[in-house]
């Protein structure tokens, strides 16, 4: 399959694939013209690379996620599962807000006391340290990206650079 047509596939752009590649996530044989020939198992890299950025694992993660040799892949994957937790938790969080938000009868939520009770721990700066950044407050996370899949830099959402 050429790039074009695993692009449209999986809708994204032709110089995503082309990244992920530099970055050592995808290695497409190439025909006797050079053109890069995507096999079933390129797919399955393909399809796993955009599961796990959905999920904001940065493509070093991926790196290590695809790459059982990679050294300390146990250390990155453990690192990946406690961010995920974490968001899961804040996940469940802001739902119970948005709930709340549906059916309290306070004309402005931020004046309804259990809707301010939901966010207590951040006002009291009890909450876990996070960052809007998607960096912990006083590290980085492993791989140096931003866990939340925000812009940074010239990328977009993603890690992938602007098309």
């Amino acid at each position: 399959m050429k790039i074009g047509e695993v692009a449209g596939r999986f809708g994204v752009e032709t110089s995503v694939l082309r990244f992920w590649e530099e970055a050592g996530l995808l290695y497409p044989e190439r025909d006797g013209s050079g053109y890069r020939s995507y096999t079933e198992a390129d797919l399955v890299r393909v399809a796993v690379i955009i599961r796990n950025r959905w999920a904001g694992m940065s493509v070093e993660r991926i790196g290590a996620l695809l790459d059982a040799d990679t050294p300390g892949r146990h250390r990155i994957l453990e690192g990946h599962l406690a961010d995920l937790a974490a968001r899961e938790r804040e996940i469940v969080k802001s739902r119970e807000m948005t709930e709340h938000a549906l059916r309290c009868e306070s004309h402005d939520i931020v004046h309804c006391g259990r809707f301010a009770s939901m966010v207590a721990d951040l006002i009291d700066g009890t909450a876990p340290e996070f960052a809007w950044d998607g960096y912990p407050i006083g590290g980085e996370p492993v791989g140096g990206e931003p866990v939340g899949g925000e812009p940074v830099g010239g990328e977009s959402v993603g890690g992938e650079p602007k098309a």
